[in-house]
């Protein structure tokens, strides 16, 4: 049992799929909020532009 438990420790496998996943996680959040930043911004410059050309 001991061996087992030991050999599951240092079996490093799922350990990498792991992070691959975590990674995947936080690349998709970062691109979420910059994404969501973007859009803001163009929002404004976009809402400004309108703004001006109808005064």
């Amino acid at each position: 049992m001991l061996t087992a438990i030991t050999q599951f420790i240092r079996d490093e496998e799922g350990a990498t799929a792991v992070e691959y996943g975590l990674m995947a996680a936080l690349i998709a959040a970062v691109i979420i909020g910059a994404v969501t930043t973007i859009g803001t911004n163009l929002n404004t410059v976009f809402g400004d532009i309108a703004t001006t050309l109808g005064s």
